[in-house]
């Protein structure tokens, strides 16, 4: 059977996602922003923690990790060798090309740095998700804390070569704001136009629209589509690299 995730609202803006394996009865937490709020959605399914992935070092990813441990003796921690000095203390370190598991199942270590660097995205293959913290975002992707643009555009064109099926579970309730930036970049894009007003519908609803499939991000988020003809057209860059076009259409957000 696949692997189930529960996305979880915390803090302002967050998610933390709950994985499980039915067949094991296995489950892992990714990102740990918040151990009250996790903590109440695993008492309420009645799970017990065995594993938390962590796919960067900002505070509001890890905040929870030590508190999570006192509840849960034992729980594995996972997260980059890279970022292994400013990261709560891990019990394996990955990088890219390592694997990963849950119960039975098998996901890939993805290197995705850009929003900070040293940052990873755990790819579960067998169920079709992809875990993205603040590198692909729903619409969006990371502002540039410490990577370049041509980090960022190494990372999301990784990420852009998964399967258009691929759910996208990245690290915040940001697309309304996306959406509102990406139209203003390609007005003309019909698919986008269409998932701005069912983005705000679900927002007005309070409902969450994370996760977004890879196929909807590819057609929509402007920072995936830097390499399209139409989004260098609209920007009349139509002589620029990707990385060029990405770097441009981050600075406009930056701005935005």
């Amino acid at each position: 059977m696949p692997l189930e995730i529960v996305t979880i609202p915390c803090r302002q803006d967050n998610y933390a996602f709950l994985v499980h394996d039915p067949d094991t009865g296995s489950t892992a937490l990714v990102d740990a922003p918040d151990a009250d709020a996790i903590e109440a959605e695993l008492d309420s399914r009645d799970w017990r923690l065995d594993e938390i992935l962590l796919t960067h070092h900002h505070d509001d990813h890890i905040d929870g990790v030590a508190a999570l441990r006192e509840l849960y003796p034992g729980v594995r921690v996972t997260g980059a060798a890279a970022d292994a000095h400013r990261l709560p203390p891990l019990d394996l370190e990955v990088a890219e090309g390592d694997t990963v598991t849950i119960g039975a199942e098998a996901g890939e270590v993805i290197e995705v740095s850009g929003h900070t660097v040293g940052h990873i995205a755990f790819y579960f293959p067998a169920s079709d998700l992809v875990f993205t913290g603040d590198s692909l975002m729903a619409m969006g992707c990371g502002r540039l804390f410490e990577g370049t643009p041509a980090q960022m555009w190494e990372s999301l064109s990784k990420l852009a070569t998964l399967p258009d099926t691929t759910f996208v579970c990245s690290g915040h309730e940001y697309t309304a704001a996306n959406a509102a930036f990406a139209i203003t970049v390609e007005p003309d894009n019909v698919a986008l136009m269409a998932r701005k007003a069912q983005i705000d519908l679900a927002r007005a609803r309070d409902e969450f629209t994370v996760p977004s499939t890879l196929a909807s991000e590819k057609a929509t988020n402007p920072f995936l589509r830097a390499r399209e003809p139409a989004l260098k057209a609209a920007l009349g860059m139509q002589d620029a690299t990707d990385a060029e076009v990405f770097a441009h259409v981050r600075a406009l957000k930056d701005s935005f």
